[in-house]
């Protein structure tokens, strides 16, 4: 299945959003999200977009360590489930073990939409069912897009962050220029616009 960012915009978007609260063999949550994403595009994940870092804490517990997340818009050929397969290959390669839910984490990677796609399947589930509710989600995709309408809900990117009841104490930290930023533009990633108005108010 073909998806051609650059000629279809937003219609056909694939995004992923990233996340991790512990560093792992990295010396830092960012450092360790830097070296995941710069491994999608020989996978066939180009990424075109990556929001800024946003932190949140942990749930339900909020003493364990605390997330680091974004957002990524990623151009690829292949499919829906390919794309799943890869994050899941990714994740294993970066120490991601399985096991307690919200249990610390080294990373989390999680197709959140392919285009205007829909599917429901024991294996496989787009758009995210609870992506939409999570405001460390919707704010960094609003940070990139916020015009970005829901597949199904067809609400914007902008809407769902001010409206996120999930993770509502996340706030947006890396800017262009930090590790993360020196890194991804290294590995040939685009930093987010910065104009005013892109980010809905309270949300950055």
């Amino acid at each position: 299945m073909e998806n051609k960012n650059a000629k279809n915009g937003l219609n056909e978007i694939v995004v992923v959003a990233f996340g991790c609260s512990l560093p792992g063999r990295y010396v830092s949550r960012e450092a360790l999200l830097t070296a995941a994403l710069a491994s999608l595009p020989s996978r066939g994940l180009k990424l075109l977009q990556v929001s800024r870092c946003w932190s949140s804490a942990a749930w339900p517990d909020p003493s364990d360590p605390a997330y680091r997340n974004g957002v990524a818009l990623v151009q690829t050929d292949l499919s829906p489930r390919d794309v799943l397969a890869v994050l899941h290959e990714v994740e294993t390669e970066f120490g991601r073990v399985r096991g307690a839910t919200n249990a610390p984490r080294t990373l989390d990677l999680d197709l959140i939409a392919y285009g205007r796609c829909k599917i429901s399947a024991d294996d496989l589930c787009i758009p995210h069912p609870r992506a939409h509710e999570r405001r460390f989600v919707m704010g960094p995709l609003a940070e990139l897009t916020p015009e970005w309408l829901h597949p199904v809900l067809g609400r914007t990117a902008a809407d769902l962050a001010e409206q996120a009841t999930v993770g509502t104490d996340a706030v947006a930290l890396a800017l262009p220029g930090s590790l993360l930023w020196t890194s991804a533009s290294e590995a040939g990633i685009s930093a987010p616009s910065r104009k005013k108005g892109d980010i809905p108010d309270g949300v950055a």
